[in-house]
């Protein structure tokens, strides 16, 4: 076992080399390519699902097996169709999809449906209507999937990297730490992902806000 000294000094070693940067890089770009998908997909589906009923009934079910799905099975099955570089951006897509299609629909089925009413009633046009009574309802549901899911993100497309192996990744650094042995490493590079996790979630959080206070005029808590 690597003690946090050691664990601190091969992550402070490991900071100037130009290769840490370029894993970082290298991962931190398709996981969160993974992620945009994902949130606007999952937005899709969950407005098509509480639009349409017959959606909601096809899509519950795959979203549950997508839930439920070990993601090491998963990424085994993944690799027999998509190369190991871009593994990670699928594994990432597939498992945070379903926290966006959740998160959206329970927003929608939050939103005030005297306050819809009233704007039929009124004739408020479509787009005041997604501004002024949509969004604030269904925002802040959808802001806890997406800080919920960043961190999912980083777990699921790390841990497909480490089974797929791309070359200049995070997760083919912490294999090659693990299999040499190197436990000061092991502990370095899982201090790296817990801190970028941290950071993204934290980033999202302070983006999804500041959406929020443009598109609406009021700041989430």
């Amino acid at each position: 076992m690597a003690t946090p000294v050691q664990t601190l000094r091969t992550l402070w070693a490991l900071l100037p080399t130009s290769a840490f940067w370029g894993r970082i890089a290298f991962s931190a770009l398709r996981i969160l390519a993974g992620f945009v998908l994902a949130v606007v997909c999952g937005l899709l589906l969950g407005a098509a699902g509480a639009r349409w009923h017959g959606v909601g009934v096809l899509i519950g079910p795959v979203m549950q097996m997508i839930r439920a799905m070990p993601v090491a099975s998963f990424v085994i099955l993944a690799l027999l169709w998509v190369s190991g570089r871009n593994l990670s951006i699928v594994v990432s897509f597939t498992h945070v999809l379903p926290v966006i299609y959740a998160g959206t629909l329970g927003g929608i089925a939050d939103t005030d449906r005297d306050l819809l009413e009233m704007a039929r009633v009124y004739r408020l046009p479509l787009g005041k209507r997604l501004r002024y009574i949509w969004l604030p309802g269904v925002f802040p549901s959808f802001c806890e999937s997406c800080i919920a899911a960043m961190g999912m993100c980083w777990k699921s497309g790390v841990s497909a990297e480490v089974i797929g192996l791309p070359d200049h990744s995070v997760g083919d650094a912490l294999y090659r730490a693990k299999i040499t042995l190197s436990t000061p490493e092991v502990f370095a590079w899982t201090l790296v992902i817990i801190l970028l996790s941290a950071a993204l979630s934290a980033l999202a959080a302070a983006l999804l806000r500041t959406l929020k206070r443009r598109l609406c005029g009021e700041v989430t808590a």
